[in-house]
């Protein structure tokens, strides 16, 4: 007798969100941060006494948006915010792996996404100058996060993640000394940032 394939995941909420039919009904923002701090970016392989995590980096990218972004509307802000909320539940992979899978794994995280959009009443799908804002500070972010914990020489991180531009120092210091937190503080930044813009 064939077993039934299992395809939700249970939260620590209670929530059973089910990956291939997700409903917003299913979503918690506590469940979204509890998961995110727990996952670390670079598959861990950063410097310091923990990982840096995806709540960090979400939080990080809100800010680098707000920044090169100029002024932004609460909700657009929230977006950038939850960019890579679907990792809570599918991790973090790293683009070379998604690149050998092959698999249209980003229209996975782009259903999951919209629907957590739903959730907290944003508009399912993001307009496309606001996505190249966010995809921008994303881009910044993973150079920042290269060249200060995964041991990236300066040119290797141009290469592949480019020079970000307006973030030299100048009055932007704090997105310049990251800082990997435990996993409880990443996931409380994480809530606040949200309460913040809800």
């Amino acid at each position: 007798m064939a077993t039934e394939l299992r395809a939700w995941q249970r939260m620590l909420s209670g929530r059973r969100l089910d990956l291939l039919d997700p409903s917003p009904l299913d979503i918690e923002i506590e469940d979204i941060a509890h998961g995110l701090a727990r996952v670390a970016r670079w598959n861990g392989q950063t410097k310091g006494d923990h990982a840096f995590s995806v709540a960090q980096h979400c939080v990080l990218v809100e800010n680098i948006t707000v920044h090169v972004g100029g002024k932004l509307a609460k909700q657009e802000r929230l977006k950038a915010l939850l960019h890579d909320a679907p990792e809570y539940v599918v991790g973090d992979m790293i683009s070379p792996f998604k690149a050998a899978l092959g698999l249209d794994y980003k229209a996975f995280e782009n259903r999951l996404l919209e629907v957590i959009h739903i959730r907290f009443g944003l508009a399912p799908k993001t307009s496309p100058e606001l996505e190249v804002t966010i995809k921008s500070a994303d881009r910044m972010s993973a150079y920042l996060e290269a060249t200060q914990l995964a041991g990236f020489s300066v040119p290797e991180a141009e290469k592949f993640f480019g020079r970000p531009r307006g973030l030299d120092g100048k009055g932007s210091e704090k997105f310049f000394h990251l800082k990997p937190l435990a996993t409880q503080d990443a996931a409380i930044q994480f809530l606040k940032t949200f309460k913040m813009l809800e």
